[in-house]
């Protein structure tokens, strides 16, 4: 009973806290503001005590909308699991509170404190679309509870690619001090990140994936225009992983649309990738030539847990699946919109499919996109959305002579 009474007390001790935190906005950081202080002035005491204070807000302002999460949602495993995360990396952040800056001992134990929230970390994704599988299943949904759901889901991975990237710049910068892997990075940015490089080792490893599961794969024909500087290649302050991340995916839709159409066929139209650089813009087209979709069905591509293959079966005796649970392309548009960028599909439906990434060309320009707690987000999850205010169009059309003039 002591015990309970404890933990009840504890738990509503860090609940305040988190009420504290998420009063306050998180501070976006551009990609210059990152590069500036990892190549010039990179010193653990000033990330340390930046991060002791950004870290708690970021984590409080995407605990508060958590909570706002059906009952029902709360209450699956996988959920209680990642709020229980959560709430016990929050409270890591807060042990070093009112520590002292200039002691060594301290802001190697913070490093230390980051790599296992990091770790700790590493499934959330996962996790949390278990508990949106174990809450449809037993629930089912409707399409407010489906909108609030795509509400938070976004918001929530954004939070988590904005935190992991704060845990990474620090961790990297003064865990290891070199990245043995990447000595020219700047934590996980490359100031100039050889674009083409990563649309080719992406399209590669696509490949890989498309011979191993068709035993055949269509070809890539690349091209690059550089806007900005005729005839050379375009490099761009970025995140190497991240732009992977986007491209890989793109390149494994391509491939699986142009396979399933092309069926058995010896020959395959290959995969066009085109990377142009602009004044402001870097942008990245994928083409296939795989049949498109129908334009209902794009808006529907970035759902969570919409994915237009079937649900692979976890056998690991085959090779790995191209398409998965439906996580890729929303989760690839998050990343995009990180810092400022997009990610968008034009698709002509009985020919094919043109993806393309959106990406500021200048470091200035990029800079974090950040959910806030405030009124605006609480009253997505509170309101009842009213009846359309445009007409549902009826599959018949009404037979206007049964409409007779008075």
């Amino acid at each position: 009973m002591r015990i309970l009474r404890a933990l009840m007390k504890n738990a509503a001790a860090v609940g305040k806290q988190v009420d504290f935190y998420s009063r306050f906005s998180p501070s976006p950081l551009s990609m210059k503001q990152f590069l500036d202080f990892g190549s010039e002035n990179a010193c653990e005491k000033m990330s340390f005590v930046f991060l002791r204070q950004e870290l708690p807000v970021r984590l409080a302002n995407i605990m508060k909308e958590i909570s706002l999460l059906p009952d029902n949602l709360l209450k699956t495993p996988s959920v209680r699991l990642v709020q229980g995360w959560y709430m016990q990396s929050f409270q890591d952040i807060l042990e070093f509170k009112d520590k002292d800056a200039d002691d060594d001992k301290v802001t190697h134990a913070f490093t230390d404190a980051v790599i296992k929230i990091r770790n700790r970390h590493n499934d959330v994704v996962p996790t949390m679309a278990q508990g949106v599988v174990e809450y449809k299943e037993s629930y089912g949904t409707d399409p407010i509870t489906s909108q609030n759901m795509q509400y938070f889901l976004d918001r929530f991975y954004m939070s988590r690619i904005s935190i992991r990237m704060l845990l990474n710049q620090h961790t990297l910068l003064f865990g290891d001090k070199v990245n043995p892997a990447h000595p020219k990075q700047i934590g996980s940015i490359d100031p100039h990140c050889h674009v083409t490089d990563v649309v080719r080792d992406a399209y590669e490893n696509a490949r890989n994936l498309c011979d191993r599961y068709y035993m055949n794969s269509p070809e890539l024909v690349l091209e690059e225009f550089n806007a900005k500087e005729s005839g050379k290649p375009i490099s761009v302050g970025y995140v190497p992983s991240h732009l992977y991340h986007m491209v890989f995916e793109l390149f494994k839709n391509a491939m699986r649309a142009t396979m399933e159409l092309y069926g058995d066929s010896l020959e395959y139209p290959p995969v066009q990738a085109h990377v142009a650089l602009g004044l402001e813009d870097l942008t990245i087209k994928v083409s296939d030539r795989g049949g498109g979709v129908p334009l209902r069905k794009i808006d529907r591509l970035f759902t969570y847990t919409y994915s237009t293959a079937p649900m692979p079966l976890m056998d690991s005796s085959r090779a790995t699946p191209l398409a998965g649970f439906g996580y890729g392309l929303p989760i690839s548009r998050l990343y995009a919109r990180y810092f400022q960028g997009d990610l968008k599909l034009y698709s002509l439906e009985g020919f094919g499919t043109d993806a393309v990434i959106y990406i500021r060309a200048l470091s200035t320009e990029s800079i974090e996109r950040l959910p806030v707690y405030n009124k605006s987000a609480w009253k997505n999850y509170k309101t009842i959305h009213e009846a359309d205010d445009w007409c549902v169009p009826s599959k018949e059309p009404k037979d206007m002579t049964t409409f007779r003039s008075s």
